[in-house]
């Protein structure tokens, strides 16, 4: 893919996934705005860009508030003269399961995660429509978002929000020829080293510089955080230009189209209907078969 005279921000990207965004981004030849709450993250990120031949700033900034926003923003336009892609990475995680989640706990990662997509969106929208030109919107979610997991309210509603706001973003900025993906990522990273199932491969490929086994790679969809980045290089790309309010899987081997909420079964009652009516048809008709919930476990082979 070819991004010569792009320029793209990528929040959240002194490490980690955003990391392989950004560098994925500048490889194939945007000018990027790496962005972190650490400094000495931000400018090793960049000096790894330059090194490579990139072209890269770095802002220190919490994303969140408005004035975060603005900053990233103003950031692309001063040092490169315009703003193409905007990639939502930053978050953090307060994990508890719901009655020893704080108020803060719950509050914090949905500033991050949440608001701080909107506000971030809503700058980088502005800039694009005022440069008539189009864009891309890249917003990151997560498995959680898409099915819930224990101990993540707070993540997994911000992540499912992040989903709602493409699809709805989609739809107001399509005329300004600005398009709007979630993409749904997983990769080898400090959390899901956590995993009891995934740790010792993960620690067996860093150790051995070995790549993962197939049924992590294809099973599970995990891989390493360059997997991933190849989705956000083609989105933030002219041939994505009619790609938009879609849901996309990536990690490993695998790449995957999310389907959006729809009606699974339904019935009907003359005159609507009563929870007597509701209680003697439900096991056998609309909940006949209900659906699953939370992030499925992984499953190792069998030795």
């Amino acid at each position: 893919m070819d991004l010569q005279g792009k320029v793209a921000v990528v929040t959240g990207s002194g490490r980690g996934l955003g990391l392989a965004y950004a560098r994925a981004l500048a490889a194939a030849g945007a000018a990027v705005v790496v962005n972190d709450v650490d400094a000495d993250a931000v400018d090793e990120a960049v000096g790894t860009i330059t090194a490579a031949g990139g072209r890269a700033v770095g802002v220190v900034a919490a994303v969140g508030d408005s004035a975060a926003a603005e900053r990233l923003t103003e950031a692309a336009v001063r040092e490169f003269g315009r703003l193409d892609v905007l990639v939502t990475n930053a978050g953090i995680l307060r994990d508890r399961v719901l009655w020893k989640m704080t108020d803060d706990d719950f509050d914090s990662v949905v500033k991050v995660h949440l608001r701080g997509t909107f506000t971030c969106a809503r700058a980088a929208a502005v800039r694009m429509r005022e440069q008539g030109e189009g864009g891309r919107l890249i917003l990151i979610s997560s498995p959680a978002g898409q099915r819930g997991n224990f101990g993540q309210t707070n993540y997994a509603a911000a992540k499912a929000g992040v989903v709602a706001m493409a699809r709805t973003w989609a739809l107001e900025l399509a005329r300004a020829g600005i398009t709007v993906n979630a993409v749904v990522p997983v990769a080898a990273t400090e959390m899901t080293k956590t995993v009891p199932a995934f740790a010792p491969a993960i620690e067996e490929a860093e150790r051995t510089g070995t790549p993962l086994p197939d049924w992590l790679r294809k099973d599970e969809g995990l891989g390493s955080v360059e997997d991933v980045a190849g989705l956000i290089t083609f989105l933030a790309s002219d041939t994505a230009k009619d790609v938009t309010g879609q849901a996309i899987g990536i990690g490993g081997d695998r790449l995957a189209l999310w389907a959006h909420p729809k009606e699974k079964s339904v019935a009907l009652a003359d005159g609507g209907w009563s929870a007597d009516a509701i209680g003697e048809r439900w096991h056998d008709g609309v909940g006949a078969e209900p659906e699953t919930f939370g992030i499925p476990a992984p499953k190792a082979p069998e030795a």
